[in-house]
């Protein structure tokens, strides 16, 4: 008996004690599962999933599609503006904004029937990313053109603010408690914007990050994932003090991050035809798992939480040239492999 409890010992701290073996079983690869198509041409660029409303949100040249993502068919379509960028989403008041980058405005359509409600004119120019604050009550789309950020009060549908940079804005992103993190991408640095006093508060400088473009969060270990061109890297931030704690290699070309806080995975969308998989062993310790196919200038992603798919908005081109194939915008969805 003593020996049969001495092997169970063993066997457990055979299984358990070497860092990372249990994660290493359980952490996913990930595979194709479909192609959803969508109508229409034109430039596209962000995507937005809305997990509680079960949606996706696609942009698309001067039209936005919606995605039911339980069944993965478009319900809906937002048209007639002029260069749609990013997708906000506000269920306190039951309405998405959009930025419409050539028009200098910001898009306003009801959640239940996709139409739109109102068109707010902006000061500042070229708005592109665009992300709902809620402890603050206010939109903040970021102007590329003005090297400043819009503040759309949710209620009034007016611009309310404007905060300067000191730089060309990338991605960025809410904590929900008052804080956004907003990529620099021509300083290469962070800037941290109080949603209160509506100001930069602090700039974070990313070296050896060049370049950022996505950001994501880890709100349970204060980290910050953003990814850069310049370097073809992954760099984590200590969201306390600022500090790039490591860098890890990614593909050419990328766009966005999303972290998934269940897998423990950091998904980086290349436009050279790879998603980079990322597991997150500890808050300070990551490694590359996965060099996901997925297609030439399919940089762009959003993750849906529930699921844990991520899709990629894309079109085909033709053989040897960067011309699009008339008609060929799609969706690529990829999922665990079971």
């Amino acid at each position: 008996m003593k020996k049969k409890l001495a092997f169970l010992i063993l066997l457990v701290f055979t299984l358990t004690g070497r860092p990372g073996m249990l994660k290493a079983q359980t952490v996913p690869e990930y595979i194709l599962d479909k192609k959803i198509a969508l109508s229409g041409d034109g430039s596209y660029d962000y995507l937005l999933v809305d997990p509680t409303a079960r949606r996706l949100y696609v942009s698309h040249g001067t039209t936005v599609h919606i995605i039911d993502l339980n069944t993965e068919a478009q319900i809906g379509i937002i048209e007639n503006m002029q260069g749609v960028h990013g997708i906000a989403i506000s269920h306190e008041v039951n309405k998405g904004f959009i930025s419409d980058g050539k028009a200098n405005a910001v898009v306003v359509f009801d959640l239940s029937d996709f139409k739109t409600v109102a068109i707010i004119p902006i000061a500042g120019k070229k708005p592109d990313g665009i992300t709902y604050d809620p402890f603050s009550g206010k939109v903040f789309a970021f102007n590329g053109g003005s090297n400043n950020a819009s503040v759309i009060d949710i209620n009034s549908l007016k611009e309310v603010a404007t905060i300067d940079l000191g730089g060309a804005p990338e991605f960025a992103a809410s904590d929900g408690h008052g804080k956004i993190y907003n990529n620099l991408e021509d300083k290469s640095s962070l800037n941290v914007i109080d949603t209160k006093s509506m100001r930069v508060i602090a700039n974070y400088p990313l070296s050896p990050c060049g370049g950022p473009t996505g950001l994501a969060l880890d709100l349970i270990h204060q980290r910050l994932f953003t990814v850069c061109r310049e370097n073809k890297g992954m760099s984590v931030v200590d969201l306390r003090t600022g500090k790039v704690i490591t860098t890890l290699p990614i593909g050419a070309g990328v766009d966005a991050v999303a972290y998934d806080p269940e897998t423990k995975l950091v998904f980086c969308s290349n436009g050279d035809g790879t998603t980079t998989v990322i597991v997150q062993e500890t808050p300070d310790s990551y490694k590359v798992i996965q060099s996901l196919p997925t297609q030439f200038r399919a940089k762009t992603l959003a993750l849906d939480p529930v699921t844990h798919k991520i899709y990629l908005s894309v079109v085909d081109f033709q053989n040897g040239s960067k011309n699009a194939v008339a008609g060929s915008f799609h969706v690529l969805v990829f999922k665990p492999k079971s």
